[in-house]
């Protein structure tokens, strides 16, 4: 295998873990509940899973 082969494959699984706990795994979530909370009336009830997925990502 070529070293820089090796070094990308490194690189790319050590990602997630450079990443955990860090806002940007949670931008989906917060993305997304903030869309769902523009709904009238059920919005916040509606965006409480999102907003869970968010905390348990970034806490």
């Amino acid at each position: 295998m070529n070293a820089r082969l090796v070094c990308r494959i490194a690189a790319i699984l050590l990602l997630p873990a450079v990443l955990s706990g860090c806002g940007v795994m949670a931008a989906p979530c917060r993305v997304g509940s903030a869309v769902i909370k523009m709904v009238p009336v059920v919005g916040h009830v509606a965006a409480l899973p999102t907003d869970a997925c968010a905390a348990v990502i970034d806490p």
